[in-house]
């Protein structure tokens, strides 16, 4: 797909929207468009963003131009160092299999790299065979069967309590 162009934009709630649905929890969806900009693009960005964009001749069916993006934000690592965690990897339905995704991640990873970071962490849903697939095919390995690592999480109410030391 040519010309394709990846620079750093606001995050669109729009595509999150998307992706949530993909991955069928639209329900889990609290954020809105204030707190994206807010949150990727202030003075100490809690994320930032990328969008691939196509010139409007080669829009979505939909017309849409921005056809694919990533969030992702660094992390460190107590062993190796700087790391960069992608959040988000999208590209719309249309438009995968024409190399969109790998310029994305690609682009994560150069940025990544220009920090000094040393890994790209990220998540993929287990029921999703063709992104994992896509990742393996990048060069990389699944963290959960290869070291035995789960991704844990605390939030809402047990995140209060924790927080108070209630637990």
């Amino acid at each position: 797909m040519s010309p394709l162009v990846i620079r750093r934009r606001a995050a669109d709630a729009r595509r999150e929207t998307e992706l949530a649905e993909y991955e069928k929890v639209s329900d889990q969806i609290k954020i809105t468009q204030r707190d994206l900009e807010q949150d990727g693009f202030s003075k100490n960005p809690f994320f930032h963003g990328i969008i691939a964009e196509v010139p409007e001749h080669l829009k979505s069916k939909d017309g849409h131009p921005k056809i694919g993006y990533s969030l992702y934000f660094c992390t460190y690592s107590s062993w190796k160092g700087r790391a960069v965690y992608m959040e988000d990897l999208y590209v719309r339905p249309e438009f995968r299999g024409k190399g969109i995704g790998k310029a994305l991640m690609a682009k994560v990873a150069q940025l990544g790299l220009a920090a000094g970071c040393t890994q790209l962490n990220f998540t993929v849903l287990d029921w999703n065979k063709s992104s994992l697939d896509f990742y393996l095919k990048q060069g990389c390995w699944d963290v959960t069967s290869d070291l035995g690592y789960h991704c844990m999480r605390c939030e809402g109410d047990a995140l209060q309590h924790l927080a108070q030391g209630d637990l």
